[in-house]
């Protein structure tokens, strides 16, 4: 063996401990993956003790037809006691690192090599010790490896299958120093192969076969290092599932869940850098500054709280995003990523919402004694730039453009006009194309067109 192939052998316990705590980090940070590796422990843990039940219950109805004399009931008592065992690790299972469900995996494994290598005593006959190991009962530790892989980490898997072939090693050694002998036996089996060597060796009920025992210490741990790559790897998955389920919520932080699920299905690139016609909302609280030099921090963020809950309800029930938190105010486009026909009718229905939303809110806040805030919305609609800017460690979707800067100015301009809410002309032509039968139309008026500060024509406009 090569001298790199026997230092990755020697650096194998610290690769899984690098990896356990990669694994609890990511766990610490993400609590969907937190969450994610809770409820997959404890759902596999349910059906592996379902399954541990029916595959003992199975075994209990084989061994009768295997053997069937009265001492296969010691057999079954302990068949009895798995099916027990298994429950008990139920109840004392728990995510993590857990001192008795490893004692209670480890008691399994002690009391089925005890089983294996023992004879029964009420077999009622004298036999070797070593010719236990004909009634091949090995293969039943398969079933716990294979169990494991439905409740346990990928780390357990493999723990198991070191703390079999440990147990394994140290069961044939007591075996070949403690064991029963029956020499004559030895003696008959010579007599009748003599010059078949093989023959005296498979046929010698005290032979403990030692080449069959490392074959089967071998295949054990061949077959749980193969379990362990394949837990590791759906635990892979777990996590990457994780991450896309944080990457959702970070979404629905920004767009309505209905968007999400769009977003989350398409092939498109959202970041690339394109141009569509978008209806742009700015929402702002009059006089924010006064309001904070008056009240107590704590009273401040209550009101943002509270302030950018309802407005966020406003946007996204009305198919909106939320473009960015401005201090006290918020930017929000109808429209984004992707356009739909009643984009425009859909921010006038929000802006409108957003006022009723207020009202409510303040007979709340009049009712603690606090003064009632107002609110100015501008509105607009017309072609924007939007996609990822920014430099690479650092990109952000945005929406940009003359779009953008009138709606801005359309909300400054409430003040002036003595409203809370001024909509563009461009809007309101574009939301009367809307077949919605809850277009808010009727509840603006039109008012004589207005100066905005930066352009040269003015802007028609209608206010409520």
């Amino acid at each position: 063996m090569s001298r790199k192939n026997t230092l990755s052998l020697l650096n194998f316990p610290s690769w899984m401990r690098r990896l356990r705590e990669e694994e609890k980090r990511q766990a610490k940070t993400n609590p969907f993956l937190a969450q994610a590796i809770a409820d997959e422990k404890m759902a596999g843990h349910r059906i592996a003790i379902i399954a541990r039940t029916i595959a003992f219950g199975a075994v209990g109805l084989l061994l009768p037809f295997l053997n069937p004399n009265l001492n296969v009931l010691y057999y079954e008592a302990f068949i009895l006691l798995f099916i027990a065992l298994g429950w008990l690790q139920l109840r004392m299972a728990k995510v993590g690192y857990s001192k008795s469900e490893l004692g209670l995996i480890l008691l399994d494994l002690v009391l089925l090599t005890a089983v294996i290598i023992i004879p029964n005593p009420f077999l009622g006959q004298d036999i070797p010790t070593a010719f236990v190991y004909r009634f091949e009962g090995f293969i039943y530790f398969f079933i716990f490896l294979a169990l494991s892989t439905l409740a346990y980490s990928w780390r357990t898997i493999w723990g198991i299958g070191i703390w079999v072939a440990a147990l394994w090693v140290i069961g044939f050694v007591g075996v070949g120093w403690f064991g029963h002998t029956i020499p004559e036996l030895t003696g008959a089996a010579d007599n009748a192969f003599q010059g078949y060597p093989i023959l005296q060796e498979e046929f010698d009920p005290n032979s403990l076969r030692p080449t069959i025992r490392v074959q089967e210490v071998l295949i054990i741990l061949i077959v749980a290092a193969i379990l362990t790559v394949k837990g590791w790897r759906s635990n892979q998955l777990l996590m990457r599932q994780a991450d896309l389920a944080a990457e959702r919520a970070n979404l629905s932080r920004y767009f309505p869940s209905s968007l999400v699920d769009v977003l989350a299905s398409t092939d498109r690139d959202i970041g690339a850098v394109r141009t569509q016609n978008v209806a742009v909302l700015f929402t702002d609280i009059v006089g924010f500054t006064e309001f904070a030099e008056q009240h107590s921090p704590d009273e401040v963020m209550d009101l943002l709280r509270h302030y950018h809950a309802f407005v966020e309800r406003s946007i996204f029930q009305n198919g909106g995003t939320l473009d960015k938190y401005l201090g006290d105010g918020v930017m929000a486009t109808f429209g984004t990523p992707e356009t739909r026909p009643g984009d425009a009718a859909n921010a006038l229905k929000a802006a409108t919402q957003l006022i009723e939303e207020t009202e409510t809110f303040n007979k709340d806040l009049e009712a603690r004694g606090i003064s009632p805030i107002k609110v100015s919305i501008g509105v607009h609609f017309g072609p924007v730039i939007l996609g990822d800017i920014g430099p690479s460690r650092r990109l952000e979707f945005a929406v940009v453009g003359d779009t953008v800067n009138v709606a801005s100015r359309l909300e400054a301009s409430t003040r002036e006009l003595g409203c809370r809410c001024v909509v563009s002309e461009d809007l309101m032509k574009q939301a009367a194309q809307s077949d919605s039968p809850e277009a808010p139309q009727t509840r603006f008026s039109l008012r004589d067109p207005i100066k905005l500060r930066g352009r040269q024509t003015a802007v028609n406009v209608w206010t409520m």
